[in-house]
């Protein structure tokens, strides 16, 4: 095992989703109307996930940080005084419009991924038969982003470490060993719940490793994180590719 203090330890994950995907979860989290969004709460909500990002050590790119500004710059015309005689537009249409964009986007993308494509071009993994069985079962499944790994990380620590602030800390536990862990168990199990991850016993400082290493593995497309439905238990499955014997 490599001594603690390495360089090695001392993973900056980039972020792998944007500042609207993070708006979008808070309004669907929040159960708010996109056009009435309430901005005072929202920008609230929205630095607190840039400081959990940041105590996660995951790297915050920039248009986050712009972001934060137009929300802040919105919240505070939103709290001033009234004193226009004539009807000025909505602040809140700043973010609104790019958010309705956004998702115009996604949806185009969508419909373009269901598309069939030529099967001598897509080369993909069957799943055994008796897990394929069990989703089908279980109905569609829902893929889980970035921010809804967070609160589910964030509702683990909660339950299992009460009291535990979320401060990145370099111990003998690096990301590297939890990323081998992760695979080794998901090739073991080929899928698994997401707080299996996480030991009783386990510290801190081995948490945030084991997540960070899960974030990375996702983030390179070698595990899928999913749920059969929003209240289900998110699940994990390995995404790598079947060796020849």
């Amino acid at each position: 095992m490599e001594e603690a203090g390495e360089k090695n330890y001392e993973v900056k994950l980039e972020v792998f989703e944007g500042p609207l995907e993070l708006l979008l979860h808070l309004i669907r989290k929040n159960e708010v109307d996109i056009f009435d969004i309430p901005i005072a709460k929202i920008t609230d909500q929205y630095l607190e996930y840039l400081d959990m990002m940041e105590a996660l050590n995951i790297a915050i790119a920039g248009d986050f940080l712009v972001m934060a500004s137009s929300l802040i710059h919105i919240k505070s015309k939103m709290l001033l005084p009234d004193t226009q005689e004539e009807e000025e537009e909505d602040p809140r249409v700043e973010i609104t419009r790019p958010l309705l964009e956004y998702l115009r986007l996604k949806e185009i993308a969508g419909e373009l991924s269901e598309r069939a494509l030529l099967n001598k071009d897509v080369f993909t993994r069957a799943l055994p038969a008796e897990l394929t069985v069990q989703l089908q079962e279980e109905g569609a499944t829902l893929d889980v982003n970035l921010f809804q790994l967070i609160d589910a990380f964030k509702s683990m620590i909660e339950e299992k470490l009460p009291g535990s602030q979320l401060t990145f800390q370099v111990e003998r536990w690096s990301v590297k060993e939890k990323t081998a862990y992760i695979l080794d168990q998901l090739k073991n199990a080929r899928i698994q719940y997401f707080e299996e991850l996480f030991d009783k016993g386990g510290t801190l400082a081995e948490f945030i490793a084991t997540f960070l290493a899960l974030l990375e593995l996702v983030q390179m497309g070698l595990v899928r994180v999913f749920q059969a439905h929003p209240e289900a238990e998110i699940r994990l499955e390995a995404s790598l590719e079947e060796k020849d014997e």
